[in-house]
């Protein structure tokens, strides 16, 4: 399979690595963290100025009109700058289903000034006590024309900044997808510090009322479908961040190894670091070729729940491991948080929890082969 990038897909990737590496630097990652909302306002702005944040949505909104691969292209780039802006979540958690399934209006409310950097949007997966995003806990109760929300999201990145979450819930003909004011009424938001120092947020539903103008998709049939089909593609661009991280940390792993003294000689000559740094790099690249080999199946539509499941394991199993050869061969520098290198760990930490860790991947296709033929 030829996962070559066309002439577009590689400048959409240089204009953003450029973008990143000047803007993304230790000392601005420093500050931003040093901040009260922990999102970088002037990179997300910069990114909206070079129409990075409209790259896999559609023209008529004020997009590229590309589609996921290339979110995933942009999402390896973030990885790889471990940039602290919600594009994650607000591009592929919330931006792709309402261009997919919102109707023309509820597109032109929001995805415009997203497009323009003006706003940002989140989405809410996770729940306490249930590890399957596809069959959430929350309730939806219709009410008149519109619908009232109840229940608990937790970890919602950035929902401190967001205008408003994609909160999937369980209504009575099936799930369905609503766009949350997390500050609005019936709401309660509480801040949570993510594994990576982001700030995420506590978002208790208690009888939220959601407009008819505000449902992305309504409870029914379609809904699981609707889910299936966001919920794979968050994992395959957080799969994109991953390898960006995993192969950042790695370069900066061997500049350190190449340059490090010990006994004389460079650490890089010792056999040890050969064999540990070679196991990790098997790693990257098998990471990175189930992650394009799972985006390219959702850019043309194809089933691809099993290469997406196989992919965020490798971004859970691999990641980790890449993550802790990096940490583990720059010794004790490694845990200085004034050295890069350490944000890479915590990254790749949080990515591997996020949308299920490895293990839940498996037991997922495990389920799936136990299945009668």
């Amino acid at each position: 399979m030829d996962f070559s990038f066309t002439d577009e897909q590689n400048a959409l990737r240089e204009l953003a690595r450029k973008i990143l590496e000047a803007e993304a630097t230790p000392d601005r990652l420093r500050e931003v963290e040093r901040s009260d909302e922990r999102v970088d306002r002037k990179l997300w702005a910069t990114l909206a100025e070079a129409n990075l944040l409209g790259a896999a949505l559609p023209e008529a909104v004020g997009g590229s009109g590309y589609g996921v691969f290339e979110l995933c292209v942009l999402l390896e780039e973030i990885g790889r700058a471990v940039a602290p802006v919600p594009a994650w979540a607000a591009l592929a958690g919330a931006a792709l289903p309402i261009a997919r399934f919102a109707d023309a209006t509820l597109q032109e409310r929001w995805l415009p000034p997203l497009v323009a950097g003006r706003t940002i949007l989140s989405a809410a997966f996770a729940e306490p006590d249930n590890v399957d995003p596809l069959a959430p806990a929350t309730k939806a109760t219709q009410d008149g024309a519109g619908w009232r929300l109840a229940g608990v999201k937790f970890c919602v990145p950035a929902a401190h900044v967001a205008e408003r979450v994609l909160v999937p819930a369980t209504g009575p003909g099936g799930v369905g997808l609503f766009l949350v004011d997390p500050r609005g009424a019936g709401t309660s938001l509480e801040p949570q510090l993510a594994t990576d120092r982001s700030i995420q947020g506590w978002l208790a539903l208690d009888g939220a009322p959601v407009a008819a103008d505000a449902v992305v998709v309504a409870p029914g049939a379609a809904g699981r479908a609707a889910l299936q089909w966001t919920v794979e593609r968050a994992r395959a661009a957080l799969c994109a961040m991953q390898v960006g991280v995993a192969e950042k940390a790695l370069r900066i792993t061997a500049g350190y190894a190449a340059q490090r003294q010990q006994f004389d000689r460079p650490i890089g000559s010792f056999q040890a670091v050969h064999t540990r740094a070679a196991d990790a790099y098997c790693d990257l690249e098998a990471l990175r070729l189930v992650t394009w080999q799972a985006a390219d199946l959702l850019a043309r539509e194809e089933p691809a729940s099993d290469a997406v499941e196989i992919a965020k394991f490798f971004a859970g199993d691999a990641g980790h491991a890449i993550a802790y050869a990096a940490m583990h061969l720059h010794g004790g520098i490694g845990v200085d948080v004034d050295y890069p290198i350490h944000r890479y760990y915590l990254w790749a930490r949080q990515i591997e929890l996020t949308l299920g860790p490895a293990s839940a991947q498996l037991a997922a296709i495990g389920d799936r082969l136990a299945q009668p033929a």
